[in-house]
Parts: C-alpha cells; sequence; structure tokens
C-alpha cells in the first residue's frame, strides 16, 4: 500500500481523535469518566484521542452508545480497520505489536511474522493464494516487513521467539530463501534484538502442540494473549486465560534449547542451505 494512502489512513485516525474529544467534552464527561463508562482506563481514550492507539471496534460501539453518538464511532472505525493487508481479527493485533513493551511469540510450523524477510513471506504468500496478483502478494509482503520494523527501533519491545525445529527444515522458497531467513534470525539474536529459543524434535511433545500463541505487554493496559488458528485468531485479555498462557509460554520455554544453543542450530541450518545453493 502507498506511503500516501497509510499517511491518509492516520489523518482518518486522528480525526477520529479529534471528534471523539469534542464530543466527550460536549458530553461533560472527563477522560477518566468515560473510559469508566466503556471499560477502560482514562490513559486509554486520550490516546485515542491523540490517535496514538486504535480502539477495538466494540470498544467504539460503547463510545457511541454512552455518547450517543447514533453508531458514528463505530461507522469510522469499521472503516478505518479494513486493511486488506491484514485480516479483520489481526488487524488489533498490528496496532497492539507497536504499543507493546514485550511480546512473546510461539511458532509450532512457521517462521513468526516479525521475523519473516520479504522472500520468505512472499513465498507464504503464494502457497495459500496461488492465483493472486502481484499487487496482492506484494502488498502482503510490505505489511509484514513493516511490523518487522519494531524490533530495529529505539523503543522497541523485548522480544522472545520460541520455534519448533521443524521451522529450520521446512525450505519455504527454497534454499536461498531458507539461508537469508535464518541468517536473519541469527543476526537479530547475536545483536540482542531478538531473544531466540528452538524446541528440538528430542524434546518430544510440548505444550503447545495445537497452535501458535503471541502475549503481549504493556506500560499502561493489562497483558493480551492472541492465538491463532487456520482461518481465524482470537485476541483475548481475560485474566485467567493470559495466565493459563503465560504458563504454557513458559513450559515452552523450558523445553527449548539455551539461546546460544538455539543460535547455533539456526547458523548450522542456515549454513546446510548454502551448501545445497552453492555450485559443486
Amino acid at each position: 500500500m502507498a506511503n500516501g494512502s497509510r499517511g491518509s489512513r492516520q489523518a482518518a485516525w486522528e480525526f477520529f481523535g479529534a471528534e471523539l474529544k469534542r464530543r466527550r467534552e460536549e458530553a461533560g464527561l472527563s477522560q477518566s469518566a468515560l473510559g469508566t463508562r466503556v471499560f477502560v482506563s482514562g490513559g486509554y481514550i486520550g490516546q485515542f484521542e491523540q490517535a496514538i492507539r486504535k480502539p477495538q471496534l466494540d470498544v467504539a460501539q460503547r463510545i457511541d452508545e454512552t455518547l450517543q453518538t447514533d453508531g458514528f464511532f463505530e461507522r469510522m472505525c469499521r472503516k478505518l480497520i479494513n486493511d486488506r493487508r491484514y485480516a479483520e481479527y489481526f488487524a488489533t493485533v498490528v496496532e497492539l505489536e507497536r504499543l507493546a513493551t514485550e511480546i512473546c511469540d510461539f511458532a509450532p510450523s512457521l517462521v513468526p511474522g516479525l521475523l519473516q524477510v520479504s522472500s520468505y513471506t512472499r513465498a507464504l504468500t503464494l502457497a495459500s493464494h496461488p492465483f493472486a496478483p502481484d499487487e496482492y502478494v506484494e502488498d502482503m509482503v510490505t505489511a509484514r516487513t513493516e511490523r518487522g520494523r519494531i524490533l530495529h527501533d529505539a523503543t522497541r519491545p523485548v522480544y522472545w521467539a520460541i520455534m519448533h525445529e521443524c521451522v529450520l527444515h521446512i525450505p519455504v522458497g527454497g534454499t536461498a530463501t531458507m539461508a537469508a531467513q535464518l541468517d536473519h534470525i541469527a543476526k537479530l539474536g547475536r545483536q540482542r534484538q531478538a531473544l531466540v529459543a528452538v524446541i528440538p524434535y528430542s524434546a518430544g511433545a510440548h505444550a503447545s502442540m495445537q497452535g501458535s500463541l503471541k502475549l503481549m505487554e504493556f506500560d499502561d493496559a493489562p497483558p493480551t494473549l492472541y492465538t491463532e488458528s487456520e482461518f481465524s485468531g482470537s485476541l483475548l485479555d481475560d485474566p485467567a486465560l493470559v495466565k493459563h498462557a503465560r504458563a504454557t509460554y513458559d513450559l515452552l520455554r523450558a523445553a527449548a534449547l539455551s539461546p546460544e544453543a538455539s543460535l547455533s542450530m539456526i547458523e548450522s541450518a542456515a549454513e546446510d542451505y548454502r551448501q545445497c545453493t552453492s555450485p559443486t
């Protein structure tokens, strides 16, 4: 998607925030008072008004009910989160990743999105959308590359990524792509921009055999859990579920190799792919 489109969408979120502030003040409510009525903190309302944080759809609906705005904020929210690069259930996750102070990813069968290089993402996109036009494919690649930039920001989150060893041995995009992908992961690990761990085949059964999970923590909000299956995802902040997911992630960490041993395994696999690529 062009930079102009992203800028226009940000301007629209700024309008959303300005309207929220105007209508809140007309209703005689402070940020804290509105937050209490829509079940978020006053600080959240302030971030909505400054277009720092984007409200989830259910929060926009409660704002409409409280301020009696006849669905205005719901309609704007639906339009603004309709970014074709992301499934509707994932758009909020992308916003939360940018605000998180810590992210813990687990991927059972593919490289987590924040770690993917463009050629790996392109191969995944083509595998699931073999008839997609080039524009769509490149939009997907650009969107995922943009997400990964948070690991290079000065305010980057503490980032943990646990992968199963099988991820290293599925040749997504071919040997050259896999060598580049694994080199990228190892570089992030060596530069201490990510802490990467691998669960080896020898570990046998592990605590999250049925799918991926992502835990996110924030300075001013409760921790959030995101889980995903093939065609849907769930963003959850129920304290009991998040606590259970945290315990599961701790078990995954316990089953994984040490970060140093994991990086050595990743680098060895990258070299194996390079040997396959090199002319004999």
